[in-house]
């Protein structure tokens, strides 16, 4: 069992999605994402495949959560600086997990 403890190290993150690239060299179809966390912590990169789901037009601009806090992860010749959180539809197909309503970019989840 977790702890509240546990949860309160993970810092997880509201931002906006600046900027999508297709990231071709990515082992299974993926987006290189740039999303903006506010003043605080500024624009992070982030590697996502969720490419079933989502064009890069309809990703640009949407507002999306990630953990801000683990350390930085080569994926191939990428470095993705936080994690962008999803949850799996029937067919284990990535769905964004993002605010009902539009947020400050930067709101800590509590």
């Amino acid at each position: 069992m977790a702890t509240i403890e546990d949860f309160e190290i993970l810092d997880i993150r509201v931002g906006t999605i600046v900027d999508v690239q297709p990231f071709p060299k990515a082992r299974k179809p993926a987006f290189r994402l740039a999303i903006d966390f506010g003043v605080e912590l500024g624009i992070k990169k982030s590697s996502a495949q969720i490419t079933v789901h989502y064009t890069a037009e309809q990703l640009l601009g949407r507002q999306v959560v990630a953990v801000v806090n683990f350390p930085p992860r080569q994926i191939g010749p990428f470095i993705s600086e936080v994690l962008t959180l999803g949850v799996p539809d029937a067919a284990g197909e990535v769905v964004l997990l993002a605010p009902g309503h539009a947020v400050p970019n930067g709101g800590r989840m509590f």
